[in-house]
């Protein structure tokens, strides 16, 4: 296993196992700079959003890249959603990161009355040639058999929050049983989690960071990380996690500090995904 390492979307479609997420860097320049150098450090799956801003900055970053080693993903915003409006959405996004196609078009969010419309625009969008695969962000159980409904083609990813105090074991299940990878945002837990004493003593017996530990914990639970930063050093940091392997008894000690708690703006409160509305 290697940063280049694959997994097999429910479609054929192969998706790197790690990534780098650009929420809330700015567009142009520093985004630019930014993709560049996790492209150099050895990244392949880049992550942005139309709500993001900076689809621009970040198709200028892999302009010099070889296409095919770059696995790209961008989402459709909540207002953009229904049929029509979702088809114009990936086009607008398209032409703004300056590519034919998208490896991986998500929905952002559920939306209420509109996921089995913007699902059939997703579906289109993907039997179109415009994305390799599609999938969706946000979602739990209740939203997928939502979506069940109608589908013709079953999403390939389900991108949610998950780190060590947020593990979403419910979904993880579910969604390894309906074969759609779970990818992780915010999979250090917005770095509040990093001093959590258990984590710090096992990155101290592997000469790890606590970053790296984490990290490592995605992994070899079968969830696509998308770790993000600005700085060139934790950038290369994050990926230096495929010469060391957590012990059972390792990952039995992180998987026993969920709590079910969800980070907003550095603040962690609980989480119900049966109580998680729809939009």
């Amino acid at each position: 296993m290697n940063i280049k390492s694959t997994v097999t979307l429910n479609n054929g479609v192969k998706m790197p196992i790690f990534g780098f997420g650009v929420w809330q860097i700015k567009d142009g320049r520093d985004v630019a700079n930014t993709v560049k150098e996790a492209i150099n450090a050895g990244y392949r799956l880049i992550d942005t959003a139309a709500i993001y801003d900076n689809e621009k900055g970040v198709g200028e970053a892999f302009k010099d890249a070889n296409r095919d080693e770059v696995f790209v993903t961008t989402k459709v915003w909540n207002e953009e959603q229904g049929y029509d409006t979702t088809l114009r959405a990936c086009e607008n996004s398209l032409k703004k990161l300056g590519l034919d196609y998208v490896d991986l078009y998500l929905i952002h969010w559920p939306v209420a009355g509109k996921l089995n419309d913007t699902w059939k625009a997703m579906e289109k969008i993907y039997e179109d040639g415009l994305a390799k695969a599609i999938g969706v962000s946000n979602f739990y159980e209740y939203h997928l058999r939502e979506i069940f409904k109608t589908a013709k083609i079953k999403p390939s990813v389900n991108q949610i929050e998950v780190h060590p105090i947020l593990s979403q074991k419910e979904t993880h299940e579910f969604c390894k049983k309906e074969n759609i990878v779970i990818e992780a945002y915010s999979p250090l837990g917005r770095a509040k989690i990093l001093n959590i004493p258990q984590i710090v003593a096992i990155a101290k017996k592997h000469g790890k960071t606590s970053a790296q530990v984490v990290l490592r914990w995605h992994l070899q639970n079968g969830i696509v990380p998308i770790p993000k930063s600005l700085h060139v050093e934790r950038i290369k940091e994050n990926a230096a996690i495929f010469d060391f392997e957590l012990s059972k008894e390792d990952m039995m000690t992180i998987d026993a500090l969920n709590r079910n708690e969800k980070a907003i703006k550095g603040v962690f409160f609980k989480f119900d995904e049966h109580k998680s509305v729809i939009l």
